[in-house]
């Protein structure tokens, strides 16, 4: 009967060393694969998430003034329609005067 035990003893330890050895594996598998993965996702050069959220807290922040903007052209619009005044807007753009080119002076 002591002879039985031993055996189921012995039998219990070679199975938590490999039970041990297993979950150590496992672990180390884990971690090469993660490793891995984060290498293939640095060469497609993604964009990380906290740079996403902040490029779309930017655009909506823009677009809200874009819309604020279009509202304000609106009301101007009504307004400037409703006083009769024709708007002023200029069939070709301004010319720009240049200053006059001076001659180098020649000593005498």
């Amino acid at each position: 009967m002591a002879t039985e035990n031993r055996i189921f003893e012995d039998l219990a330890r070679v199975a938590s060393g490999a039970l041990g050895t297993l979950t150590g594996m496992r672990e180390e598998l884990e971690t090469r694969i993660r490793e891995q993965v984060e290498r293939m996702l640095d060469r497609m050069n993604l964009v990380r998430r906290e740079e996403f959220d902040a490029v779309q807290a930017m655009a909506a922040k823009a677009r809200m003034a874009q819309e604020a903007l279009e509202a304000r052209v609106a009301v101007l619009e009504a307004q400037l329609a409703t006083s009769g005044d024709k708007p002023r807007v200029p069939t070709r753009a301004p010319r720009l005067r240049t200053p006059p080119r001076r001659r180098p002076q020649t000593p005498l």
